[in-house]
């Protein structure tokens, strides 16, 4: 079927939109028109297609085989349209193009400063942007190209269609609390007993909430009655060191914390909740070269930040780090 002029841009930013979404109304908003309109332009171009891109899911809609076909194409027409708008603005303004990543919270703490850092000293002239949020969220907005890259713990089959992932390095979650924790004098510990505290948990939609679920139900933890969710890493670091609340958290947001003695890990082996963390970014749509030159600077930092690069070993010290402590931070204990 030969390309039918009359598909306009307003047709494939609805379409994405909704598929973001999965929403007409939710997409409606975003988009500041009615439901109506953002109706009428879908059927527009499902009748120009001659296929049916959505169906009705519950109280949302969800993509129909053609619209996940669709999906593919429509997301890397934009992408490619929005970088050419950015070349040209950058351009006039005598800079370079822009790159959006997406970051988990562990991640924009752990690596991406001194990935960014390291990208910038080659002088591209290229916007940096850093995005964070749940890692569900970052993968719908790669999907429709808001997003260059995404760097964050490998999600479930269902949402990597279409996705390319390499993996960097392994995390693990820990229980931290404050130094001087009443937790910590108690031997032996039994992790039963942060159920009389406050706990932090992930929210709800975070990648490693399941993860922390699992784990307490396995260990006999069917509720936690007194918590707070959050994915806030300045909140949970004040919360915690100022209360006796035991935080959830994927470890890396908080290595530096334990190592300058402002945070204490419990004794828990949670080796079990240890998953991939790495690149992920569209299988269709090759990178740009600033694009592939900031992916080898978070390659080189997720190394210089010792942590243990995909198939290394860790110490007995950490899991997650391949080198020895430095002499440094020994004394600093």
């Amino acid at each position: 079927m030969a390309l039918d002029q009359r598909v306009k841009y307003r047709h494939l930013q609805c379409f994405l939109e909704i598929a973001r979404q999965r929403s007409v109304v939710k997409a409606a908003a975003a988009l500041s028109v009615t439901q109506p309109a953002v109706s009428k332009t879908i059927r527009e171009l499902e009748e120009l297609l001659g296929v049916a891109l959505f169906e009705r899911r519950g109280r949302g809609v969800a993509l129909t085989r053609f619209g996940e076909v669709f999906l593919r194409y429509a997301g890397a027409s934009v992408t490619a349209l929005r970088q050419g708008i950015d070349s040209i603005t950058q351009a006039r303004t005598k800079g370079g193009m822009a790159i959006k990543v997406g970051a988990l919270p562990t991640v924009s703490t752990r690596v991406m400063p001194l990935a960014v850092s390291l990208f910038k000293q080659e002088n591209t002239g290229t916007v940096v942007r850093v995005v964070t949020g749940d890692n569900s969220v970052l993968l719908s907005q790669l999907r429709t190209g808001d997003l260059d890259l995404v760097v964050g713990r490998l999600a479930d089959p269902e949402l990597m269609t279409g996705l390319s992932f390499e993996h960097l390095y392994s995390e693990r979650i820990s229980f931290v609390v404050r130094p001087d924790h009443p937790l910590l004098q108690e031997k032996p510990f039994e992790l039963g007993r942060i159920a009389r505290y406050t706990v932090l948990m992930p929210t709800e939609g975070s990648i490693i909430r399941p993860m922390a679920d699992r784990f307490l139900i396995t260990h006999g933890i069917a509720s936690i009655p007194d918590q707070i969710e959050t994915v806030s890493m300045a909140f949970g670091r004040r919360y915690t060191r100022m209360n006796d609340a035991v935080w959830i958290i994927s470890r890396g947001v908080i290595v530096d914390d334990l190592a300058d003695g402002v945070l204490a890990e419990l004794p828990v082996e949670t080796e079990a909740t240890t998953g991939p963390v790495g690149l992920t970014t569209r299988a269709d749509m090759p990178p740009s070269l600033a694009s592939i030159m900031l992916m080898q600077t978070i390659r080189e930092a997720a190394k210089k930040r010792e942590i243990t690069p995909a198939g290394a070993r860790g110490t007995a010290r950490d899991p997650e780090t391949a080198a020895p402590e430095p002499a440094a931070r020994r004394r600093r204990r």
